[in-house]
């Protein structure tokens, strides 16, 4: 187990600046007192660590200092060969890169974990786009890729809803969701989201910026993502659903509309009161058709009367 965490604690140094011992001790998941003692270990076999004291202190490596243990299990080089993304990679203009450090890995790795890690990549695959839709096209892709990299500020003609839009922005990051690639840029003050498959065109300028600090792309997509579906799902109905219609929820409700769903236990008709978010009256009707006789909509009011006015409509339709 230590020399393990003293691996971890290793590689924390090379691939960060300086950490501070409170840090170091939550990544490794210790007391500060060890990481104290395997500090003093790494420097006992000749690991050129440094500390600096104060405020703003914390640990380091001495500059150039590299060590080339990978410490890989088995499962890890697995998990390796499976991040490797072919598709993605290709869209980002990276399939090259991505082959050739691969490469380099199989070359690094002991021959029982090279068969295995093989075995696992011709076995598994990862397919983006969702069911019924085709691969989105994002020729500006690897420009953009380039932009994020290298912080170079870029210039974009984009086509949202309301019309075209010329865009001056800093690129802070690429997100693929559902075979949709987005693109998050800061604009003026605003982060926003933007469909990369909707940007007509791209300049790279020449003038380089810097990163709002403390940005987590991470924290934010997770952040967009929830505001977007409160957007999405505003109208909270009230409705009458038989168990069939309970087993169609899975393949016809959003997994938040399903989340979020508070569902009362059968009643001597046969049927569950239940409330769940849909979408505005057109929408979230259109939604709630396909459940067909199933499910009936009780309130709010405006939304079992836009209910009535589309089936009525249907009824003169196919009448």
């Amino acid at each position: 187990m230590r020399a393990s965490r003293i691996l971890k604690l290793l590689m924390t140094l090379q691939t960060h600046d300086k950490v501070t011992a409170r840090a170091l001790a939550d990544i490794c998941e210790t007391s500060v007192r060890t990481i104290y003692r395997d500090i003093e270990a790494l420097s006992a076999i000749g690991v050129p660590v440094y500390s600096e004291q104060g405020i703003q202190g914390g640990y380091r490596l001495l500059h150039g200092y590299r060590t080339y243990l990978n410490g890989l299990s088995e499962k890890e080089a697995e998990t390796l060969f499976l991040a490797g993304l072919t598709g993605p990679a290709q869209k980002m203009g990276l399939e090259a890169t991505l082959e050739n450090a691969q490469l380099k890995l199989k070359a690094a790795l002991p021959d029982t974990f090279r068969s295995q890690a093989e075995r696992l990549q011709s076995r598994f695959l990862l397919d983006t786009p969702s069911w019924f839709s085709d691969d989105e096209k994002a020729e500006l892709l690897p420009q953009l890729m380039t932009a994020v990299l290298e912080q170079h500020q870029i210039a974009i003609s984009y086509e949202s809803w309301k019309g075209k839009r010329e865009r001056i922005a800093n690129p802070l990051g690429v997100v693929l969701k559902g075979g949709q690639w987005y693109l998050i840029a800061q604009v003026e003050q605003d982060i926003r989201t933007y469909r990369v498959s909707r940007i007509d065109t791209l300049t790279l300028s020449t003038d380089t910026f810097e990163r709002p600090e403390g940005f987590n792309l991470m924290a934010f997509w997770q952040t967009s993502l929830r505001r977007v579906e409160a957007i999405q799902f505003p109208i909270m109905a009230e409705v009458r659903i038989t168990p069939l219609g309970l087993k169609m929820m899975d393949f016809i409700c959003a997994s938040y509309v399903i989340n979020n769903a508070k569902i009362k236990p059968e009643d001597e008709s046969g049927w569950h009161r239940a409330r769940f978010p849909v979408g505005k009256s057109v929408h979230g009707c259109a939604e709630l058709l396909r459940f067909g006789a199933e499910l009936e909509v009780i309130g709010p009011v405006e939304l079992r009367a836009e209910m009535k006015k589309m089936v009525s409509s249907l009824v003169k339709l196919y009448h």
